[in-house]
């Protein structure tokens, strides 16, 4: 054996194992989410369920790159996996941003009409008997099951985006474990659905990559719990009483009347927490459930309300100053927002003021 052909075996040795590997660890992660994972949380099961659906997937990929002949019901069973996946990341996602307290039922119907589906076409419409029917319809009807699930867990992952990207929250463990199931789970899926611009072996690769760098995420976690459980930890499941909301509320508001945190451009939820005395999550929980706002919605109330101020009042200031003074940090971001809550610009604003 030359050293050309011994370099491309060793190669493609090196590619199943390490592809074959991540399907293997992904059928005993997924048995372990689904059997004895503890304490008993219903999120467990939806995490064993798309980690089982994947391996399914990638075991079926692993097998036939390296075994082009494989039989058709063998494919079959990896694309029937892979009509589960999107759905499965879908109700983890939902599971776990829902409040323990409600009741989440509507799983079961999506996995039953799913599962129907399923049957019908393994028995009625099999791909051993229908190859032209699964190579023109079944298999991209799959991968756009797939996408659409996947895009509706996006839709689940807004409240997490909108707190670290608009109220510029730091990142917590549990927000960077669900953005990277989310991104590796479309990764895959791009390289699934758009073979033909890359290699067929690339998703198994890059499942193998996305299961050890969540295994490493959540070694390093200092409170795993906080990334497996985050609907039990999230307000910890009770909702502040209004003699508590009421008190917090008026200290926050003359919080803000006399030491006008909000004309620092760079507050943070936790710095106006830390100066309430109490958990970042707890001043999230009032603003959202008792006060109806977001923490940069409210923030933005208090500099447009000292804009409007300033508009009357301040002659000598150009409008842009008025805007870094009242804590925007820039022109556009202040022209926008009181565009924004007043239905006028602050020019408009303060001709109609004279």
């Amino acid at each position: 054996m030359d050293s050309s052909n011994y370099i491309v075996e060793l190669t493609r040795e090196f590619l199943f194992f390490f592809s074959a590997l991540g399907a293997f660890n992904g059928f005993l992660i997924a048995g372990y989410f689904l059997f004895f994972a503890k304490p008993k949380h219903i999120s467990n099961l939806f995490l064993g369920g798309f980690l089982l659906a994947l391996s399914i997937r990638i075991g079926k990929s692993v097998f036939f790159y390296f075994i082009p002949d494989l039989a058709l019901p063998y494919l079959q069973l990896g694309l029937t996996g892979c009509f589960f996946i999107g759905p499965f990341l879908y109700f983890y996602m939902r599971s776990m941003h829902l409040a323990a307290e409600k009741k989440y039922s509507s799983w079961k119907y999506h996995l039953i009409g799913l599962s129907l589906i399923s049957l019908v076409f393994a028995f009625k419409f099999s791909f051993e008997h229908h190859v032209e029917l699964w190579q023109n319809y079944v298999i991209r009807g799959i991968y756009y099951t797939w996408l659409i699930y996947t895009l509706l867990a996006a839709y689940e992952l807004k409240p997490t985006l909108k707190r670290v990207m608009l109220d510029r929250e730091k990142w917590r463990s549990v927000d960077v474990w669900l953005v990277s199931l989310f991104v590796g789970n479309l990764a895959i899926w791009a390289a699934y659905f758009f073979v033909g611009f890359t290699s067929y072996i690339l998703g198994a690769l890059l499942f193998t990559f996305m299961l050890y760098l969540l295994l490493l995420l959540l070694f390093f976690s200092k409170k795993k719990n906080s990334i497996l459980y985050m609907s039990n930890q999230r307000y910890k499941d009770k909702k502040l009483d209004t003699g508590t909301a009421n008190s917090l509320e008026e200290q926050l508001v003359r919080l803000m009347n006399e030491e006008r945190l909000f004309e620092n451009p760079n507050l943070k939820m936790g710095d106006v927490a830390k100066q309430l005395n109490v958990q970042a999550h707890t001043l999230s929980q009032l603003l959202n459930d008792n006060m109806g706002k977001s923490f940069n919605q409210y923030i933005n109330e208090h500099r447009i309300c000292y804009a409007k101020e300033l508009l009357h009042t301040s002659d000598h200031l150009t409008l842009e100053a008025i805007g870094y003074e009242c804590g925007f940090n820039s022109k556009s971001t202040f022209y926008s927002t009181f565009k924004k809550m007043t239905g006028l610009t602050p020019s408009k604003f303060q001709a109609s003021a004279r």
